[in-house]
């Protein structure tokens, strides 16, 4: 049962010492209460104290850690429902599934081909997560020996098997990797819960409905609290309203039982389809999701979804404010200027690199807001921009004071060029007219 704020405050110090970052004892009572803050952040609660809390004031969405190494991924550990109440934490983990019954040269394309899944978007790499081997064959031999494969690879082993035999022999061979056991089930999961707990690997639990579900992972937890819970209903209505209700009972009703990540397999179908239900669990709210696609126009979006969802909603992606050479430019460069929101900086980056004419890109400091935004908010003005200008030394840099702006800006050119003494050409309003408006005034800067 979670504790309330006062309950916990009749625990605490009582110092008001501020090191957590609150201003009393009992405020920061109340934000561990409603789950905003860590109970390690108080550096005086006392043993006793701290046993008593730990499991009261701990998330109600349990942090699993499956891989190792580079690998290492890690799932649940939410505290809301709801985004922008907070942030949610831990991405979901996307898996790629590969089938031990594949022969040796199909199996080895096959892992080459999830190997290569990794992505460069606004900056970032962005890649799947686990390679989930399906025990298809049947023969716990031939599902070891594929295990020794994937072991190997660039990302975190998954492996899916009902057979207890089957899971042990492959856990055998990578147990240093940490692999995610996917198995257990109503018949069999003393077996696998007991290999779970001896190898220190997650489970994954699975059962017919969510009131099986949470009888079962009662069970499991009386051997290893290591567990995923794994949604297998049959159409993605039902999935969604499993996974919903699984993380409502474990938010707001603080049922332990739930209190666990989970899993959900996404196999089988047209590509397209295949990505769209993955991001429906992804946004609601799956810990991994088991896809069976190395369709690279698939996944990316998918990556790209995860990649926002799992940003915090009260800090705007963005990069360091400067200015940045495209291509080999020097001081006869033309120079652009744009904001620092990641994703504006990053597409008019791409597009001048496309048009393969060297020059110069300035990021301004809008504190992460697009160019409308951050003009609409007076962060992309002339007064700011001439400042920053300023602040860079930018004329004794470049000599032909030319600068290239947005063309949804245009009304900034006077300012710019009576504020900072520059010459303003108005560009092209989106990204993508940039390497026509490029080639055609190359030799105008």
């Amino acid at each position: 049962m979670a504790l309330t704020g006062l309950q916990i405050f009749k625990l605490m110090p009582k110092t008001n010492c501020k090191e957590c970052g609150h201003p009393t004892c009992l405020a920061f009572s109340m934000a561990l209460a409603s789950s905003k803050i860590a109970l390690d952040a108080c550096p005086h609660v006392s043993d006793e104290a701290r046993d008593t809390l730990g499991t009261a004031s701990a998330p109600p969405v349990a942090k699993i850690v499956f891989g190792a190494g580079t690998k290492t991924r890690e799932m649940g550990d939410e505290v809301v429902l709801f985004r922008h109440d907070k942030q949610f934490f831990h991405p979901t983990c996307l898996a790629i599934a590969i089938s031990d019954d594949l022969d040796d040269e199909c199996f080895t394309a096959r892992l080459s081909e999830i190997n290569a899944l990794s992505f460069e978007r606004v900056g970032e790499t962005v890649a799947i997560d686990g390679v989930a081997l399906v025990n298809k064959s049947g023969v716990p031999d031939v599902f070891a020996k594929r295990a020794s494969q994937i072991a190997a690879a660039a990302f975190a082993p998954v492996l899916v098997s009902d057979s207890p035999e089957a899971l042990a022999k492959a856990a055998e061979v990578c147990a240093a990797e940490k692999p995610l056991l996917c198995g257990a089930n109503e018949s069999n999961w003393e077996a696998v819960a007991a290999l779970a707990k001896e190898k220190n690997c997650p489970l994954v639990v699975s059962a017919d409905s969510l009131a099986d579900l949470s009888a079962l992972a009662e069970k499991v937890g009386g051997i290893t609290k290591n567990i995923v819970l794994g949604v297998r209903s049959e159409t993605p209505v039902q999935k969604l309203a499993e996974l919903t209700q699984i993380r409502r009972q474990a938010i707001r009703k603080k049922a332990r039982h739930l209190g666990y990540p989970s899993f959900v397999s996404v196999c089988g179908g047209d590509l397209y389809d295949q990505a769209a239900e993955a991001s429906v669990y992804i946004s609601k709210y799956a810990s991994i999701v088991m896809l069976d696609t190395t369709d690279k126009a698939s996944l990316l979006p998918l990556c790209a979804l995860r990649q926002n969802l799992f940003s915090d909603p009260q800090k705007p992606a963005q990069v360091e404010p400067g200015v940045f050479p495209i291509g080999a430019a020097d001081e006869k460069s033309p120079v652009y200027i744009t904001t620092n929101f990641s994703l504006t900086y990053y597409t008019v980056e791409g597009e001048l690199s496309s048009a393969k004419i060297p020059c110069w890109l300035i990021a301004a400091p809008t504190d992460g807001t697009s160019v409308l935004t951050a003009w609409a908010a007076g962060k992309f003005t002339a007064d700011k921009i001439a400042e920053f200008i300023e602040e860079l030394k930018l004329s004794e840099k470049f000599p032909h004071k030319t600068m290239i702006i947005p063309g949804y800006v245009a009304s900034l050119k006077a300012g710019i060029e009576e504020k900072a003494g520059w010459k303003v050409m108005i560009g092209p309003n989106e990204a993508s007219g940039i390497p026509a408006f490029a080639k055609a005034n190359s030799g105008n800067a």
